[in-house]
């Protein structure tokens, strides 16, 4: 409710599946309209050293990605 969106839209799904992160994704944005990925904003380099399933996933997939990046406060302690 709070994203207007009304519980039975149809065009919005929510699933909790097992497997690598960024196969999972690619495999359920198939045919999709839209892929919202979140981000942690672990920071450039270390983002990079460890591979980040949301630029894999905007680099690849064949819909539009939206990442949400989080809050500029929350990124430092």
């Amino acid at each position: 409710a709070d994203t207007g969106v009304a519980a039975d839209d149809p065009t919005v799904t929510t699933a909790s599946l097992e497997g690598p992160p960024a196969e999972v994704l690619m495999r359920m944005a198939s045919g999709a309209e839209l892929l919202v990925v979140g981000s942690r904003g672990h920071g450039r380099i270390f983002g990079a050293l460890l591979g980040s399933v949301s630029h894999y996933v905007a680099a690849h997939a064949a819909c539009p990605v939206v990442v949400i990046k989080p809050a500029r406060d929350k990124l430092r302690p």
